[in-house]
């Protein structure tokens, strides 16, 4: 079977997991502690980074736009690069403004402020990160509110792989309580119809040791 090296609130991880679900590709995942950087595991991927995606052929896909790319390509399902060229292209767009652009100026400093330096036991996250973090948090949220304005689904009228790399991303900040929701109706409205499709409910048993999610986290309208 088909098999994902993840972490759980991993937003790249989430990103692959919700797109192997959405087009209904069995797979088993497999923690991997990469701050242990295994031998094995590096072998698989000098970068030392998941996701890695193991295929039954035993050959091993890492990064997660390249994987969806590969699944997007190889796999029947629905088209999450959306169809046609001008529509592949902005959902292109958005799917890398969040793991590049959203990554650096948000994610980095929470995520990996908060969550990897206790799983990785580096201890007390930055201050001064994490308040970076929050507020580049809101000129984000205040662009896709944008977005949605205008659109029932980040790139357009069809959920995409835009959505999903977006999804990912506040679902593991949503994780940690650090989502204004209340201040961002399009963003909640949006959110909600996100977390409520089967590929992203299983994602919701996710838990960090030591850390409960915040209490609405696992509320499909909450």
């Amino acid at each position: 079977m088909t098999t994902l090296l993840h972490l759980p609130l991993s937003p790249f991880c989430r990103k692959v997991r919700i797109a192997l679900s959405e087009l209904d590709i069995p797979f088993a995942l497999e923690e991997e502690p990469v701050w242990e950087r295994r031998e094995a595991f590096v072998a698989l991927n000098p970068a030392a980074t998941v996701p890695v995606l193991l295929l039954d052929d035993g050959y091993a896909l890492a990064e997660s736009q390249a994987i969806v790319e590969y699944l997007a390509e190889t796999a029947e399902g629905p088209p999450l690069l959306g169809k046609g060229p001008k529509r592949r292209a902005e959902v292109r767009r958005l799917a890398l403004w969040f793991d590049v652009k959203f990554a650096s100026e948000v994610t980095d400093y929470l995520y990996r402020e908060r969550i990897m330096k206790r799983l990785a036991g580096h201890g007390p996250p930055n201050s001064e990160f994490v308040r970076a973090g929050v507020l580049n948090l809101e000129q984000h949220l205040r662009y896709i509110d944008m977005l949605l304005e205008q659109r029932h689904w980040l790139a357009g009228k069809d959920f995409s792989l835009a959505d999903i790399a977006a999804g990912a991303h506040l679902s593991s900040l949503d994780y940690m309580g650090a989502v204004s929701w209340t201040d961002h109706p399009p963003a909640y409205e949006w959110y909600v119809r996100f977390k409520s499709r089967p590929s992203v409910r299983p994602l919701l048993s996710d838990r960090v040791p030591g850390w409960r999610p915040a209490a609405h986290y696992t509320n499909l309208d909450f």
